[in-house]
């Protein structure tokens, strides 16, 4: 997916609405895309109520609806974060947007929407985080070089497998506590055969031992063709890989391939991955 100079994209807030406090860092946003030549349009809606929103859940829906209905705007990049971004899925207009199609991208609690738009409308969303780009100037320039230089240096993930030698297939998933308000709900999306990828900010090693229990008996591992693992930031201060997957291992097939990697998930220079389109890993390289 490629941006061009002039483009215009739309910053959105669909979870929870920003502090006041972020002003600063959105003028540094909006300056940052400015001075790489896009022309960013930010949400009437950016921050909290005093119940954490930056509005409704229709309103949010529907001023999300209007980018996509927006033939001007090229990409949809979500700001946010928190808890509350499922409220808005059932005002989405889903066939609105398979006939007007861009890239959405978010992380963490937008796990809900960028699933429920991979189970809606069979199109390809990205698990990333545009604020990344103020906080480190690799990152910056990865993106700049990803979208408007035609490289692909932002998705280019390096994975060390755990178990097994290759995993191939469509990707779902994104944040594992998020997913997983999706369960039950007809935005859960299909598993069969996909490739399903975790990770996780605070979750504690007791809060990732429910997560797997619900996953197992929700039978996802026993579909997926593949598991790819982010970064768990709070889990990995007190355990290494080895140990968080040895918790893994109680929960999922012995045959099914794993693979790490320390590149996506919340960190400041988190990379990005496509979900909802098909990824070959083989040998620790992406083919």
């Amino acid at each position: 997916m490629i941006l061009n100079i002039n483009d215009k994209i739309a910053l959105v807030v669909c979870s929870n609405g920003k502090n006041t406090e972020d002003k600063d860092r959105l003028e540094n946003l909006e300056n940052t895309l400015v001075e790489m030549g896009l022309v960013p349009v930010f949400t009437k809606y950016i921050y909290r109520d005093k119940y954490g929103r930056a509005a409704s859940p229709q309103l949010r829906a529907d001023e999300l609806m209007s980018f996509y209905r927006n033939n001007e705007i090229k990409a949809i990049f979500d700001i946010s974060g928190g808890d509350i971004a499922n409220e808005i899925l059932e005002y989405i207009d889903y066939e609105v947007i398979k006939e007007n199609y861009k890239p959405f991208f978010g992380y963490s609690d937008l796990t809900t929407v960028l699933n429920s738009l991979v189970r809606k409308t069979d199109k390809i969303n990205y698990l990333y985080q545009i604020l990344n780009i103020i906080e480190n100037e690799e990152i910056r320039k990865s993106f700049e070089n990803t979208f408007l230089k035609k490289q692909n240096s932002l998705f280019d993930v390096n994975w060390k497998f755990l178990q097994g030698t290759k995993i191939e297939g469509e990707v779902v998933g994104g944040n594992i506590r998020c997913f997983l308000k999706l369960a039950g709900t007809e935005y859960f999306p299909k598993v069969e055969n996909k490739v399903f990828f975790i990770e996780g900010l605070g979750t504690s090693i007791e809060g990732l031992i429910t997560q797997l229990s619900q996953l197992k008996q929700l039978g996802v591992f026993d579909k997926i063709s593949g598991l790819l693992i982010g970064t768990f930031t709070k889990i990995e201060k007190e355990f290494s890989v080895e140990g968080i997957f040895e918790i893994i291992q109680e929960y999922i097939p012995s045959s099914l391939p794993v693979a790490k990697t320390q590149e996506v998930g919340h960190a400041k220079d988190s990379k990005a991955l496509k979900l909802g389109e098909k990824i070959y890993i083989k040998n620790e390289l992406i083919v």
